[in-house]
C-alpha cells in the first residue's frame, strides 16, 4: 500500500500502451466449434472472475420484460434481446481501486426510478418508497446511537485504565480516582487522594511516601501498567486487524475522495481500534482519542450502510454515510456537533451535497444526546474541557495573541517536517518496519519513565489540559501553578481574584518543569504519531499549545504587573490583573488553537470546535486571531498540514480539492500512452493503444486481452484505422457479461463475435451465437480535446469525481488520463522530472 503511485496500480493505470494496439497473436488461435461444445466444462472457467464481483442483475420491469441500459445508467429505448446482457444496479470495486462517482450515481437514479414507477402498486410500491426515502436518515440515526454509545464506553473505560498505573479504589475498583475520591468525600484540595483511593506500594505495606522503597514500587507499577497497556494493545492490532492502528483520518479523507481499501471500515477494525484505543490511550503514550474517534465512526456507518442496500451496495452513496459519520466522531470526541459537521465539510469530505450536510447535522446531534446521557465525565457536561469563569482581554492583548498564532505556525510545521522523516525512515527500516512490538515497547517506556516524575506529563492529557485551563481557585491551594502572592477573597467569591501578577517560590518551580513538558511533549509526539496502535494528534496538539500559551499568559501576567508600577503607564495597560485582562487559562486556550491549527491547517472548524470544547464564547475572536497567523505562518513554511503529508507519504491517489494547479500545461502534454505489462513476447513496446473495436472481436479475443492486461477499461472504437470513439467499457463488465454469456447461453462460445453495436447479424444455423455486448459500454464516456488546459481537467476530477478521461481530436481516441496520472506529473513538476509526453 506505502507505494500506490511508485508502483503500477491497475486502478488508477492508464488503459494505453500509447497509440492503437492490435489484440496478440494469439487471440487468432481459435479452437473449432464442435470442440468448444463437447469441451463446454473446461472453458466455463477461462474468464477469472473477482470474489468481490456480484451477480449479473436482470431488472424486471412492469411490463414484464427487460429493462435495458447502458452503463452510464441511461435508459435505452430500443427493445432488447432476453439474451443480452444486462449491467448490474449494483457493483463493487476492487482493493485500491478509485470509484467512478457518475456512474454509480447515475446507476442510483435509475434505481430511484424503478422504485417511483411502483408507486402505483398500493400498497407495497408506497412503502417501499417511503422505505426508500426514509433509508438515509434511519441510516445515519443508528450510526448517532452506536457513536455516542461507543465513545462514552470508551472514555469511561480509558479514564479508568489510566488511573490503574497509579492505584485502585479498594472499596469499589470500578471506579477511577476521581469518581472514587467524590464517593468518598475526604478531599479538600483539588487533585489530592483519599483513603478509598489505595496506591500500589500501600498494598504491599509501604506507606511511607518519602522513602525510597514506595518511589521504586510506585516507579515500576506505573512503567509497568504503560508498557503492558501498549504491548496488549499493537498485538492486537498485529494480530487481528493491522487497519487499526494510527489516527485514520489521511485514509478517511481518500475513502471519502473515492478510494476504496478493503477492510478498513470493517468490523474487525472497528473492535480491535475501540479496544486498543483505551489501551493505548490508558497507557500514557503521547496520543489522542479524537482522531480514531472519526474512524471508528466511519466504520460503524460502513457497518449499518450494509442494512440499506441503497448505500450498502453503491459507493458513491455510502460516502454520504461516511461524512455523516466523520462528523458524527467529532461529535462524540470533542463533544462538538456544529464543529463536527464543519470538521466533515472542510477537512473530511469530497463530496459534501445539502442533503449530507443535514444528515450530518442530525447524526452529530444525535451522538451528542447519546453522550450526554453516557455522562462519560461525570460533570452532566459534554465539553471536554468546560470553563465556568468569564473571560475577559483588552485589544492591547491581541499582540501576543498572535503571537501564539506565529508559534503554533512554526511549531506545526516543526512537527510536520520531523514526523514525516521519522516516519518515511520507520516505512525504509527493516528493524523498525518489521519490529512494531519493539517499537512501541521502546516508545512507551521512555514516555513512562520520564512522565512519571513530571506533575503535568504524569496525569493524562486531559487532565493537564484541563489545569491548563482553569482559573486558580480556593480549591487549588496547593497548586504549583497558583502560588500567587497578594491574593484577595470575598464572602460570595465574586471578587476573588488568585492571578495577581506577583508570583510565589512555586510558580517559578512550575514555569521550568512546564518548559521541560512541552519540550518532552514535542519530541515524544514526533516519534509516537505513526507507531501501529490507535493514536490520534488532536489531544497532543492541544496540550503544546496549552503549555505554551499558558506561560505566555504568564510572563504576559507578570509583565503587565511591571508595567502597572510604574509611573505613567499607558491607559491600554490600566486593568485589573486575573479579573478584566490577562488570564493565562485564556491564553492557554489561544496557544491551544494556535498550535492544533498550525498542525492541521483548520480554520473555521477548529475556532467552532474549541468555543463547544470549552463552553465559552468570549474567546472567540483571540482564536480567530491565532488561528489565521497559525494558517498564515504554516503554509508560509509547508503548504500541507499533517495528514496530506501523510497521504503523499503513503502514496494515496487524493487529489485535493482545495490544492491550486501551478502549471500551465494541456491535456496531451499529461495523457499517458504507456506500455502493456506482460510476459508475453508477442506484447511489444509499441506505441499502441489497447482499444475494443465495436464489431471486430471475438469472445476469445476479449478474454486473451482481460488476461494479458489489467486496465481498468478499454475505449470502444469503430475500428483500429479510424480510431472513432463510440463508448468506453470498464473492465469488471466486461467480465461479468462474458462470464454470464457462458454460463447461460449454451451457442455463445470462444468463435462467437462480440457486438458492441445495434447492428447484430443474425445467427448461422449450426454456428456460434453473436454475443450482444452494447448494453455495458458506457455511451457517454467523458471526453475532453487534447488542447484543454490542464486547469480545467482538475477542475473536472475535483468537482465530477472522475475516475479517467478520454482524450480525443476530431473524434478519435489519443490517450487517457487518470487521477494517478495527474498526481504523478504534478510530482514530476515539484521535483523537475520532465515529462515525456511534452513536445515543444
Amino acid at each position: 500500500m506505502r507505494r500506490l503511485l511508485e508502483e503500477e496500480e491497475p486502478e488508477s493505470e492508464s488503459l494505453i500502451a500509447s497509440n492503437s494496439r492490435p489484440a496478440p497473436s494469439s487471440l487468432s488461435n481459435r479452437r473449432g466449434f464442435q470442440m468448444e461444445r463437447r469441451n463446454r466444462d473446461l472453458s466455463l472457467d477461462e474468464v477469472e472472475m473477482d470474489n468481490s464481483a456480484p451477480a449479473m442483475v436482470h431488472v424486471d420491469t412492469l411490463g414484464g420484460g427487460y429493462a435495458s441500459f447502458n452503463s452510464s445508467g441511461h435508459q435505452d429505448e430500443e427493445d432488447e434481446s432476453p439474451n443480452e446482457p444486462i449491467p448490474p444496479l449494483f457493483s463493487k470495486y476492487g482493493d485500491f481501486h478509485t470509484i467512478d462517482w457518475q456512474r454509480d450515481l447515475a446507476r442510483d437514479r435509475l434505481r430511484h426510478k424503478l422504485i417511483v414507477g411502483k408507486q402505483a402498486e398500493f400498497p407495497l410500491g408506497a412503502i417501499q418508497s417511503a422505505w426508500d426515502a426514509s433509508a438515509g436518515w434511519i441510516c445515519v440515526l443508528l450510526v448517532g446511537l452506536a457513536a455516542g454509545a461507543t465513545a462514552g464506553i470508551i472514555d469511561i473505560s480509558a479514564r479508568w485504565m489510566s488511573d490503574l498505573k497509579n492505584g485502585v479504589c479498594a472499596d469499589r475498583f470500578w471506579l477511577d480516582r476521581e469518581h472514587c475520591c467524590w464517593s468518598a468525600n475526604d478531599t479538600v484540595y483539588k487533585d489530592y487522594d483519599c483513603k478509598a483511593w489505595t496506591k500500589w506500594p500501600w498494598m504491599f505495606d509501604f506507606y511511607n511516601q518519602s522513602s525510597a522503597i514506595f518511589g521504586i514500587l510506585d516507579f515500576l507499577f506505573y512503567v509497568g501498567w504503560a508498557v503492558a497497556m501498549s504491548t496488549l494493545a499493537v498485538l492486537l492490532v498485529k494480530v487481528f486487524a493491522p487497519y487499526a492502528c494510527g489516527s485514520g483520518i489521511p485514509e478517511i479523507k481518500c475513502i471519502l475522495s473515492g478510494f476504496v481499501i478493503r477492510g478498513y471500515l470493517g468490523k474487525w477494525t472497528f473492535i480491535i481500534k475501540s479496544v486498543g484505543l483505551i489501551l493505548s490511550s490508558a497507557s500514557g503514550l503521547s496520543l489522542g482519542k479524537e482522531g480514531p474517534m472519526v474512524h471508528l465512526a466511519c466504520c460503524i456507518g460502513n457497518i449499518f450502510s450494509y442494512l440499506f442496500p441503497k448505500y450498502g451496495m453503491n459507493e458513491a452513496k455510502k460516502r454520504e454515510i461516511l461524512s455523516a459519520s466523520a462528523a458524527a466522531g467529532v461529535s462524540v470526541a470533542f463533544g462538538a456537533p456544529i464543529g463536527g459537521v464543519l470538521f466533515s465539510l472542510e477537512e473530511a469530505s469530497y463530496y459534501f451535497p445539502l442533503k449530507t450536510m443535514w444528515r450530518s447535522f442530525f447524526c452529530a446531534l444525535i451522538a451528542g444526546i447519546i453522550l450526554r446521557i453516557v455522562n462519560p465525565f461525570g460533570s452532566d457536561q459534554t465539553s471536554l474541557f468546560h470553563v465556568d469563569y468569564m473571560m475577559k482581554w483588552t485589544f492591547i492583548e491581541l499582540v501576543p495573541f498572535a503571537g501564539l498564532g506565529l508559534f503554533g505556525g512554526i511549531l506545526g510545521s516543526m512537527f510536520i517536517f520531523s514526523n514525516i522523516r521519522w516516519s518515511r525512515f520507520r516505512k525504509n527500516s527493516k528493524l523498525l518496519g518489521g519490529n512494531p512490538i519493539y517499537e512501541v515497547v521502546i516508545v512507551t517506556l521512555i514516555t513512562a519513565s520520564i512522565s512519571y516524575f513530571n506533575p503535568y506529563l504524569r496525569k493524562s492529557a486531559s487532565s493537564m489540559i484541563q489545569q491548563l485551563f482553569d482559573r486558580c481557585g480556593p480549591e487549588d491551594q496547593m497548586d504549583d501553578l497558583c502560588d500567587y502572592q497578594n491574593k484577595t477573597f470575598t464572602n460570595n467569591k465574586v471578587d476573588d481574584n488568585y492571578h495577581t501578577g506577583v508570583f510565589g517560590s512555586r510558580v517559578h518551580s512550575a514555569f521550568w518543569q512546564l518548559i521541560l513538558a512541552l519540550v518532552f511533549k514535542f519530541i515524544m509526539t514526533i516519534f509516537t504519531f505513526g507507531i501501529k496502535v490507535p493514536c490520534g494528534l488532536f489531544v497532543p496538539s492541544i496540550a503544546m499549545g496549552a503549555i505554551a500559551g499558558r506561560l505566555m499568559g504568564m510572563t504576559m501576567e507578570s509583565l503587565f504587573r511591571n508595567i502597572q508600577e510604574q509611573d505613567g503607564h499607558s491607559s491600554y495597560f490600566t486593568c485589573q490583573i486575573g479579573k478584566d485582562c490577562v488570564m493565562p487559562g485564556l491564553y492557554a486556550m489561544v496557544g491551544a488553537a494556535a498550535v492544533l491549527g498550525g498542525v492541521t491547517r483548520m480554520t473555521v472548524s477548529l475556532v467552532v470546535i474549541m468555543f463547544e470544547l470549552t463552553g465559552s464564547l468570549e474567546f472567540i475572536v483571540p482564536t480567530m486571531v491565532a488561528t489565521m497567523f497559525s494558517k498564515w505562518i504554516g503554509d508560509a513554511i509547508c503548504k500541507s498540514g499533517i495528514y496530506e503529508a501523510h497521504i503523499e507519504l503513503n502514496g494515496y491517489p487524493f487529489l485535493d480539492n482545495k490544492g491550486e494547479y501551478p502549471y500551465s500545461t494541456v491535456a496531451s502534454q499529461v495523457m499517458r500512452p504507456g506500455s502493456a505489462r506482460s510476459d508475453d513476447s508477442s506484447v511489444s513496446n509499441s506505441n499502441e493503444l489497447y482499444v475494443i473495436t465495436q464489431d471486430g472481436m471475438t469472445l476469445g479475443e476479449l478474454e486473451v486481452l482481460l488476461r494479458e492486461t489489467d486496465f481498468n477499461g478499454f475505449p470502444v472504437v469503430v475500428s483500429r484505422n479510424s480510431m472513432y470513439l463510440v463508448g468506453f467499457a470498464s473492465r469488471r463488465d466486461v467480465q461479468m457479461a462474458l462470464h454470464t454469456a457462458r454460463k447461460t447461453q449454451p451457442y455463445v462460445v470462444t468463435d462467437s463475435m462480440a457486438y458492441f453495436s445495434s447492428n447484430v447479424p443474425d445467427q448461422v444455423a449450426g454456428g456460434p451465437a453473436p454475443l450482444r455486448l452494447r448494453k455495458i459500454i458506457d455511451l457517454a464516456p467523458m471526453t475532453i480535446t487534447d488542447q484543454m488546459p490542464m486547469e480545467t481537467v482538475i477542475d473536472m476530477f475535483r468537482k465530477l469525481g472522475l475516475r479517467q478521461v478520454l482524450v480525443t481530436r476530431s473524434g478519435k481516441v489519443l490517450g487517457i488520463i487518470t487521477k494517478k496520472d495527474i498526481l504523478q506529473f504534478m510530482r514530476n513538476n515539484e521535483r523537475g522530472i520532465v515529462n515525456p509526453n511534452f513536445k515543444t
